[in-house]
């Protein structure tokens, strides 16, 4: 073997962990919602989302690689206000957005083990203390070598599911089935929230950095800047994949057959796990209902990480001059207790509203996207990294489309919203 695959499987991990974010409620939840709602109507909007936010993901391992910190350390650079902007953004969604994968994750977890509805909230405690439990004793290390087996696990079993999908083709619709009016406030309502996380929201595009700078301080090997954005690349459209892959089986298995969705997230997890079942074959369950919650399971875990990160590091930049290692692995484990206890609250409060809690967490996420993404790219292109780093024209003219695309998105559903309130 060459140095240089050497040197990539060295710095493989922090692609792969963005990919285990992202296909887990966007994918598994919201992309089989859209096909089963909507068929293949709403892939166009997915390929959009996917294509026009790579920029600004892309931008959080370039600006780690080129600055050798995290892009919140690069906020702090383009003034406090910025920072103070990005903390309480944090601090505004994540309790949301934990909430919502942890609530799905649960449900999979109760379906996959036999336990019954009425010991759901058992369940979400035994869950987090898992989570807690793994993330304060092995930290990254072990995060990074669980998330790698539990991708590759995910990836094939989506795969297989996706080819036994396709050739035994579409289930029976009933008679006069047709697609919803993608148009309608309704139809619209899901699209961004759909948009919002796909593949993930790009306030999360920090956890990038934060991971990209811990890969280096594990392996002690600094990789080049190609070398970094190869290992986002392959977690990036991996997961872009198989956001389509969802939709397919979601159109194939549901729409059209009068079959809907289950709102709470056990009865949720059932019924798709069930539907993937009664489709490919009985002699699946086992198989589809272990990835269907390995899939959430790793993004759970990565979500939690990456939100006790973020804090820690906000936290360290705007109430400390400086911290000593130890310090750090106290406020790391202060914030991810806050970011669990805080996710559990809202699941027990939202207990039984799972598209509810979703929608709520992926439009938020959609609203504060422009922002981000213009300080991301200003990070990338300005006196922040050297010009060898900064990307190209094609990238920068995706980042003006992106920011377009995000702000016009954003502007229409804030005028929605209002007009529905009016009328």
């Amino acid at each position: 073997m060459g140095p240089k695959w050497q040197n990539i499987f060295r710095t493989l991990g922090p692609g792969i962990l963005f990919a285990s974010t992202a296909i887990g409620v966007s994918h598994l939840v919201q992309s089989t919602r859209a096909g089963a709602n909507f068929g293949f109507a709403l892939i166009p909007f997915i390929v959009a989302a996917n294509i026009f936010k790579f920029p600004f993901f892309e931008f959080g391992s370039r600006y780690a690689n080129a600055a050798g910190e995290s892009i919140i350390d690069g906020y702090k650079r383009i003034g406090s206000w910025m920072l103070w902007a990005y903390f309480l953004i944090t601090l505004g969604s994540m309790f949301f957005v934990s909430a919502a994968v942890g609530a799905v994750t649960s449900g999979f977890m109760q379906n996959l083990f036999g336990i019954p509805a009425d010991y759901s909230a058992l369940a979400t405690i035994v869950l987090f203390g898992l989570c807690l439990m793994l993330l304060l004793i092995g930290r990254y290390k072990l995060l990074d070598a669980l998330v790698k087996v539990v991708a590759a696990v995910l990836l094939v079993s989506t795969i297989t599911a996706f080819i036994l999908a396709l050739m035994k083709g579409p289930g029976e619709q009933f008679e006069g089935c047709t697609i919803p009016d993608i148009w309608s406030d309704s139809s619209l309502f899901f699209i961004i929230a759909l948009m919002g996380w796909m593949p993930t929201a790009v306030d999360l595009s920090a956890w990038n950095s934060l991971w990209t700078i811990e890969r280096i301080k594990q392996t002690g090997y600094k990789p080049t800047l190609k070398e970094t954005l190869f290992d986002f690349n392959v977690g990036y459209w991996i997961s872009a994949v198989l956001s389509i892959c969802f939709v397919v089986l979601g159109a194939y298995m549901v729409f059209g057959s009068g079959k809907e969705l289950p709102n709470s997230s056990g009865a949720f997890a059932h019924s798709v796990v069930g539907l993937f079942t009664g489709y490919i074959g009985v002699w699946s369950y086992l198989i589809i209902a272990c990835a269907a919650f390995s899939i959430m399971f790793s993004t759970c875990i990565t979500v939690f990480d990456g939100y006790a990160r973020s804090l820690e590091r906000t936290t360290e930049l705007l109430f400390t001059k400086s911290v000593l290692q130890e310090q750090q692995r106290k406020v790391y484990a202060i914030s991810l207790i806050i970011v669990i206890a805080g996710a559990f609250l809202i699941v027990y409060f939202f207990s039984g509203q799972l598209k509810g809690l979703v929608d709520l967490a992926t439009t938020i996420s959609f609203l504060i996207a422009p922002l981000i993404a213009i300080m991301n790219y200003r990070l990338v292109t300005g006196k922040f990294i050297s010009k060898e780093a900064q990307p190209g024209i094609i990238i920068r003219l995706l980042s003006w489309s992106g920011i377009l695309f995000l702000t016009l998105f954003g502007l229409y559903f804030i005028y929605l919203k209002m007009f529905n309130s009016i009328h």
